[in-house]
């Protein structure tokens, strides 16, 4: 019977526990949500790496992204895209093509542009997990899983430092335990910004010969 209270007290105090560091883990999302959205815009220098274990897969690559409200630019893996708040324009420079798709027609992506500082607000459970010490910044990490059972992806894990309130990291791994990791390696906020950065100039790319296909 003292065996049996014992176990009851040990998992109370779990539950108790589970529950108080659930509620830690909204109230620093929602740190983390307020200071982005607190922001005009942003800038941010990041590092994608892809770990395919079983096919022996390893990639690493940089890029760039300003975000401002729902538009951005990207640069990525020598692709620029822009998005001016109804149109999504990727620019091809190897081939000298370029695609213009209207947002309404695409799925909001885990990483797109527009929603890769806020995409932890839908769709997942969250709970505390571990603090990592990396070159002297406390990283909190938030364990998060999706709410839908048909997601190809089993985990991800959001790193927020706990100083500035911004993302550091975000690890997903997927159903086949393939991890894909965005590391920001430099994030400025509140820049001046050309009047023009989000626009797409149609009748420039036209002239330098670049094919354009509307979908």
């Amino acid at each position: 019977m003292n065996r049996f209270f014992t176990l009851l007290a040990i998992f109370v105090v779990g539950i108790t526990s589970a529950q108080n560091a659930n509620i830690k883990a909204k109230k620093l999302l929602d740190e983390v949500y307020n200071k982005v959205i607190s922001y005009k815009n942003i800038q941010i220098d990041f590092r994608y790496m892809l770990d395919n274990p079983k096919e022996n897969i390893k990639q690493e690559t940089r890029g760039d992204v300003t975000l401002e409200g729902e538009k951005y630019v990207i640069n990525y893996l020598g692709v620029t895209q822009i998005f001016d708040g109804k149109n999504i324009y990727t620019i091809t420079p190897e081939n000298e093509e370029i695609t213009i798709e209207s947002a309404t027609n695409k799925k909001e992506e885990l990483y797109s542009p527009s929603s890769m500082l806020t995409f932890y607000r839908k769709g997942y459970t969250y709970k505390w997990d571990i603090e990592q010490n990396v070159k002297g910044r406390k990283i909190q990490y938030i364990d998060l899983k999706p709410t839908k059972n048909d997601s190809n992806i089993k985990q991800i894990l959001l790193g927020i430092d706990s100083m500035t309130k911004h993302i550091y990291n975000v690890i997903q791994i997927d159903k086949k335990d393939v991890r894909t990791t965005i590391v920001v390696n430099q994030i400025k906020t509140n820049q001046i910004l050309p009047e023009n950065k989000f626009q797409f100039d149609e009748t420039k790319y036209k002239k330098e010969g670049y094919y354009i296909s509307r979908f």
